[in-house]
């Protein structure tokens, strides 16, 4: 088992690392100015399963090949980039069936189709590679227990408080996109807005160093 002040203090510094926005963060505030509430709690909860491939992936050793690989980071990080700008050309796209939808009620989407994008993006954000890679193994005591079960204890503590940072973030966001439901115009504007964002997103991705 993990130490308790080891955890406590991995707790801390995994904290600080979720509460900072990136890729999931900005992910599901564009989601939620794009498609409600619903969807954007849906794509947090499928970022946070996503986060869990390269969490076990580091859990079996095979975080230490992807850290040192330039050439594999750099495969996944586009995977993730070009994933992002197709999710924001596709919002602003359809920013106006968008405000004719949200006339009458709010847009359906597909569940299992939210959930696979936000796995999708959290599988590939380079922030939490990066984060599992270098960090994770640095709280993990030799001494206290086979440290794939160390490793998988505190990323499960770190997918916990990502749960409930980027859940926060997606129903503040929701609630900011009532206020312009209110207008079709408005709406248009969101929805080309929550696309700029992820878009945006995307390319800052893109220029985010590996290292």
């Amino acid at each position: 088992m993990v130490p308790l002040s080891h955890a406590a203090a991995f707790a801390v510094a995994a904290f600080i690392i979720i509460v900072i926005p990136g890729p999931n963060v900005l992910f599901a505030i564009g989601r939620a100015l794009t498609l409600g509430r619903r969807p954007a709690i849906l794509s947090v909860l499928g970022a946070v399963a996503g986060s869990t491939v390269p969490l076990i992936a580091v859990a079996v050793g095979l975080g230490a090949i992807l850290m040192t690989s330039t050439i594999l980071f750099t495969i996944v990080k586009t995977i993730g980039v070009l994933y992002l700008i197709y999710l924001g050309v596709t919002a602003i796209r359809d920013r106006k069936e968008l405000a004719a939808a949200l006339h009458a009620a709010a847009p359906a989407v597909s569940g299992r189709r939210v959930f696979g994008q936000g796995f999708v993006v959290g599988a590939t954000n380079p922030k939490t590679v990066v984060f599992f890679g270098a960090v994770l193994p640095q709280f993990a005591v030799p001494e206290a227990g086979p440290l794939p079960v160390q490793l998988l204890i505190l990323g499960g503590i770190f997918l916990a408080i990502q749960t409930l940072s980027d859940g926060t973030w997606a129903i503040v966001a929701a609630g900011a996109r009532g206020w312009f439901a209110r207008s079709p115009r408005r709406v248009e504007a969101v929805g080309s807005a929550g696309g700029v964002m992820i878009i945006g997103l995307g390319t800052s991705v893109a220029f985010a160093s590996a290292k």
